[in-house]
C-alpha cells in the first residue's frame, strides 16, 4: 500500500470508531440492538454521504440529513440527535494578537482610543473582535471562532485598520505577535503578565506618593 493509503485507512478506522462509539451510546440508552441501528441509520448514511460520521456532522447545521432515515423508535432519534449535538458540535477557537499602538502628536491618547475602536467597529454577531490593555502601549487583540482561519484574518483586517487610524494623527502600530489560534497557557501566560505589569505600576504610583511626602515634610 501506498502511503497515501494508509493515511486513508487509518482516517476511515478512526471515522468507523466514532461512529460505532455513538452507536453503542445509543443503543446502551434505548436498550436497542446495535445492529438494528447500524440498519437503520449507519449503512444508509454511509451509502449517501460516503460515511455515517459525515452525515452526523451535517446533521448538526442541517436537519435535512435525518428525512431519508427511518429510525426504530423515537426514542433512538431523540438520543442520538441529542448525542451528536454534545459530543461533535465544534468548539470555537481562540485567536489572539498583540500590538503596541503609540502616538506622540498633538491628539496623544484620544487617537490610540479612536484608533483601537476601528478594531471593534466591523464586528458582527458572529464575529466579535475585543481589545484589552495589558499596560500602555501594548494592546492585545482576540477574536472566538468556530473558523481558526476566518479569525486570523479578521484579526489581521482590525489591525489594518487600526493602523491605517492611527497613521492618520502621526501615531503608529506595530505587530507584537501576529494573530494566531492560543491555549489556555498562552491565556495563562498573558494574565501573568499583566498581573505583573499592575503591580509595577502600583509600585510606581505608591513612590511617586512618598516623593510628594518627603517633599511635602521638607517644605515643612
Amino acid at each position: 500500500m501506498s502511503a497515501e493509503d494508509i493515511v486513508k485507512c487509518e482516517e476511515r478506522y478512526n471515522k468507523s470508531k466514532m461512529v460505532h462509539s455513538i452507536m453503542r451510546h445509543v443503543a446502551e440508552k434505548t436498550a436497542t440492538p446495535i445492529e438494528d441501528l447500524y440498519k437503520a441509520i449507519g449503512w444508509p448514511l454511509n451509502k449517501k454521504y460516503g460515511h455515517a460520521i459525515d452525515a452526523f456532522k451535517l446533521s448538526i447545521t442541517n436537519p435535512n440529513v435525518w428525512q431519508e432515515v427511518s429510525f426504530p423508535s423515537e426514542a433512538v432519534k431523540t438520543e442520538l440527535q441529542t448525542y451528536i449535538s454534545k459530543r461533535l458540535t465544534p468548539q470555537p477557537t481562540k485567536v489572539r494578537a498583540d500590538i503596541e499602538v503609540t502616538c506622540f502628536g498633538y491628539d496623544g491618547i484620544d487617537a490610540v482610543k479612536d484608533a483601537l475602536r476601528q478594531a471593534e467597529a466591523k464586528n458582527t454577531k458572529e464575529t466579535q473582535v475585543k481589545v484589552k490593555l495589558v499596560s500602555p502601549p501594548l494592546y492585545v487583540l482576540t477574536s472566538q471562532t468556530l473558523d481558526k482561519q476566518h479569525g486570523i484574518d479578521t484579526l489581521h483586517t482590525a489591525i489594518d485598520d487600526i493602523t491605517a487610524s492611527i497613521k492618520e494623527a502621526g501615531g503608529a502600530c506595530v505587530i507584537k505577535m501576529q494573530p494566531k489560534a492560543v491555549t489556555e497557557t498562552d491565556d495563562a501566560e498573558l494574565q501573568a503578565l499583566m498581573d505583573k505589569r499592575e503591580r509595577e505600576n502600583a509600585e510606581v504610583s505608591g513612590d511617586e506618593d512618598e516623593s510628594e511626602s518627603d517633599e511635602g515634610i521638607a517644605e515643612a
